[in-house]
């Protein structure tokens, strides 16, 4: 008897794990899906996510069932359906960080007249969970919720490594070295001069876009991800000036959302 329940567990456990990576293969797929990559057939989700033809095709169907991706039977490819879209703004809305954050984040554009944003990290990218943009210019990009930007390039990114546990910021460091090649040296460089920056000022900058500089602190508190605030200024300002200009009310509105926080 007991040798028939351990051999049902075994392979109950097998079938939890058989269930789990479909659902980790699944996940990826709808990861392929970016601003600028609406519609992806097989071969290019093949190639986004390392999967084979036939395990996307039969994956991509099922999302198709789920109504989470589209068919487009005409260009045989898919794109994502509504549902996600649904899901963001259940994240966004249910928020708890965000119902604290997004008013304050308000509160402190209107005054000042900046950009104001909160992010976290997804894997070697920045993800914003909200930016609110009170430039007297108008940039030529415009950052919304949801955006993506290079996590090494930006204060955002840099600033998180800065406050990230050591083995997952070296993992990151060794994935951007293989990525920049030549280039790395001097990213390198910079990228341990914001580090030292965040711990020594609180704060530190980048200027990965033309006529933005950026501002950047992390927020770190137990049992969340790492948080990232920044603050942003379009237009000619030199980045001293901008640092002189944002690093007081940085740190002061990135400790009313740490204090805030731990108390969720």
């Amino acid at each position: 008897m007991g040798t028939v329940k351990q051999a049902q567990i075994g392979v109950d456990g097998a079938l939890r794990g058989d269930r789990n990576r479909s659902l980790e293969r699944g996940v990826e797929i709808l990861r392929a899906f970016r601003p600028g990559a609406d519609l992806l057939g097989n071969g290019e989700l093949a190639e986004r996510t390392g999967l084979s033809r036939a395990t996307v095709s039969r994956l991509a169907q099922t999302l198709v069932d789920c109504g989470l991706l589209e068919h487009d039977r005409h260009r045989r490819a898919y794109r994502l359906a509504a549902p996600v879209l649904s899901l963001a703004h259940a994240m966004r809305s249910g928020s708890p960080v965000l119902q604290i954050a997004g008013p304050l984040m308000r509160e402190v554009a209107e005054q000042r007249k900046i950009n104001v944003g909160l992010a976290v990290a997804d894997r070697d990218e920045m993800v914003y969970l909200e930016s609110v943009r009170y430039s007297r210019r108008v940039s030529w990009r415009n950052v919304v919720a949801g955006q993506r930007v290079p996590m090494e390039l930006t204060s955002l990114g840099r600033a998180w490594l800065a406050g990230a546990a050591d083995e997952e910021r070296l993992a990151l460091m060794n994935q951007f070295r293989k990525r920049r090649g030549s280039g790395w040296p001097e990213l390198d460089r910079e990228i341990q001069a914001a580090i030292d920056s965040v711990r020594e000022q609180g704060c530190c900058w980048a200027s990965w876009q033309p006529q933005v500089v950026a501002l950047a602190t992390p927020i770190v508190v137990a049992d969340h991800p790492v948080y990232v605030l920044n603050m942003s200024i379009t237009g000619e300002a030199a980045p001293l000036e901008v640092v002189e200009r944002l690093r007081e009310p940085l740190l002061t509105l990135a400790q009313r959302l740490r204090e805030s926080i731990s108390h969720l």
